[in-house]
């Protein structure tokens, strides 16, 4: 019975960016996996978390490269762990087959499945005991129905007349302990009867109609026997055990299905969250709880030990390391690295893994270093989402964020991936800025991240365009949405930045109390002044949430 403790090849390694994803974020995780894989790790796959922006989707049509495929959360699955493989059994098998299997494999349950390996049911040593336990009943082989093979099986015997492959289905189990001339007042027509190597014990049992008649102690049958069990269609077994014994083990023969539970039956699928079947598991007193497939397959037990240490999906964390920005799960995941050019958050692992931070404009810079350091040559599509997440991070080097480091690498960039990079930006920026026909929400979140500071929770949104006239009448459409975002993240602020990347300035919407007044604190604005109206703060110069918004905000949350 073919066993093992892991039924599927390790699922892969998750590399994947923050909420509401931007061009960083997805094209990092693209050519992260690309280079392990040059490197001959093909464990490594990208995905992300939310949908994707416009800008993003224009990069990936332009270079010609699918979309990641998206999750939704991280959250440890049964598939994610390791449970027994314990193969299915057929409902024909014998108890004693069933018992011999469990205690080869030091198991207490067995499941039973059909041809197809749907789940009939599962047969328990519970189950089994019972068999023994509760049984008074001689008509209890015929009325399972055991074959005449599972007998033969179980009493380690001959078959000398007969088909092992019928159905003992009708009839009695008797021992033919008494003569002759008394067996004939109790033996019935179709009784299976037990008896010795006596000639005449068993000439009555055949000529009282018996339907089969084990013959004990490895006795041979005789000639005339055997040709009247042939012409009276009875069944002759011989069997090594005396009479005691086979008495004793023939109710082993039985198949499976007469006992096994095939109603209320608790079973989980690969796909179920291991935090949701603990609580079923311990509401139980079952040893194990059979797993099925999307189709309704069975394909292994799970048991609580199969919890104990269990480690979540393995995975790596491109452009962020703060657990409010993280996907949903990430604090049962297993972080195997960190790659990110971000403040340190809030992200804490079970063990120590590979955290590579570095005071960057764009995690995609920090990618292409980790090419160059491997000696892997860059391919066109490679380089060509590498430049477009620096140019989207950086607004093109506008940004404070933008270092020489980031600027050298996109123009090197650019030029492997031949394009020019003023005019290819142009369109990506353009891409990013057609609103048309989009919901205030998918405008909101197009660029969205949550931040916290001490107990305080804040959010930040951003759009970027290249026109003015399209960001004024974007304005109350944000200002009112961010009202009812603020309402369900359930945050103390609302921030939503309306950036010109032309004119390298942001309208700020401040929604909560004392939004406004800290940002016009953290700014030293003059609040008659005409950056300050009806909630919207004019920042010049302000392009970047990451080094000139959010931690502007923090420091005075903090004061």
């Amino acid at each position: 019975m073919a066993e093992n403790m892991n039924p599927k090849k390790q699922s892969k390694i998750l590399v994947i960016g923050h909420r509401n994803p931007d061009t960083d974020s997805i094209c990092s995780a693209i050519c992260l996996s690309r280079l392990k894989q040059a490197q001959g790790d093909n464990d490594y796959e990208p995905c992300h978390a939310d949908n994707i922006n416009p800008e993003t989707q224009f990069v990936l049509d332009y270079f010609g490269v699918e979309a990641p495929r998206k999750i939704d959360n991280v959250r440890t699955q049964v598939k994610d762990i390791a449970f027994r493989k314990l193969s299915g059994v057929s409902h024909g098998i014998s108890l004693k087959t069933a018992w011999s299997l469990m205690q080869e494999n030091a198991a207490v349950t067995l499941p039973v499945v059909t041809d197809d390996g749907m789940l009939e049911g599962v047969i328990t040593i519970g189950d089994i005991t019972k068999s023994y336990m509760n049984l008074y009943d001689s008509s209890i082989i015929s009325k399972a129905c055991t074959k005449y093979s599972n007998i033969i099986e179980t009493l380690d015997g001959k078959i000398v007349i007969g088909d092992a492959e019928r159905v003992f289905d009708s009839g009695k189990v008797l021992i033919a302990a008494a003569n002759p001339d008394m067996m004939e007042n109790y033996i019935e027509k179709n009784d299976l009867v037990i008896l010795g190597n006596r000639y005449e014990s068993q000439l009555c049992a055949i000529e009282m109609e018996a339907g089969c008649i084990i013959v004990c102690d490895g006795a041979s049958v005789s000639l005339t026997i055997r040709k009247l069990a042939t012409e009276r269609g009875c069944t002759v077994i011989t069997t090594p055990y005396d009479t005691y014994t086979t008495a004793r083990l023939i109710n082993q023969a039985m198949p499976v299905r007469h006992f096994m539970t095939i109603d209320n039956i608790i079973t989980f699928t690969e796909d179920d969250f291991l935090d949701e079947i603990q609580e079923i598991m311990a509401s139980k007193r079952h040893r194990d709880f059979p797993i099925l497939d999307a189709d309704g397959r069975y394909v292994g037990l799970i048991s609580r030990r199969n919890l104990l240490g269990a480690k979540g999906k393995r995975v790596v964390l491109v452009d962020h390391n703060e657990k409010s920005q993280a996907i949903t799960g990430i604090e049962t995941a297993d972080i195997r690295a960190i790659i990110d050019h971000h403040r340190l958050g809030t992200i804490e692992t079970m063990q120590p893994v590979f955290f590579r931070n570095q005071p960057l404009g764009c995690t995609a810079t920090i990618i292409r270093q980790m090419y160059a350091e491997a000696g892997i040559e860059i391919d066109r599509t490679t380089a060509g989402l590498l430049c477009s997440a620096i140019i989207s991070d950086t607004l093109l080097f506008r940004s404070p964020t933008c270092t020489p480091v980031d600027k050298k690498t996109a123009l090197e960039l650019a030029d492997i991936a031949n394009i020019n990079i003023e005019d290819y930006a142009k369109k990506m920026f353009a891409a990013a800025s057609n609103l048309k026909g989009k919901s205030d929400q998918d405008i909101f979140y197009q660029d969205f991240k949550r931040f916290s500071v001490g107990k305080k929770l804040f959010c930040i949104g951003q759009i970027t365009s290249l026109d003015a006239d399209e960001l004024d009448a974007l304005k109350p459409r944000m200002l009112s949405y961010a009202e009812t975002a603020k309402a369900y993240h359930k945050v103390d602020m609302m921030f939503f930045m309306l950036t010109n990347i032309l004119t390298e300035s942001t309208d700020l919407i401040c929604i909560g109390t004392g939004a406004e007044q800290l940002v016009q604190a953290a700014f030293r604005l003059n609040e008659k002044a005409s950056e300050i109206r009806d909630g919207i703060v004019k920042l010049p110069g302000v392009v970047s949430r990451k080094k000139q918004l959010a931690p502007v905000i923090m420091m005075a949350l903090q004061q």
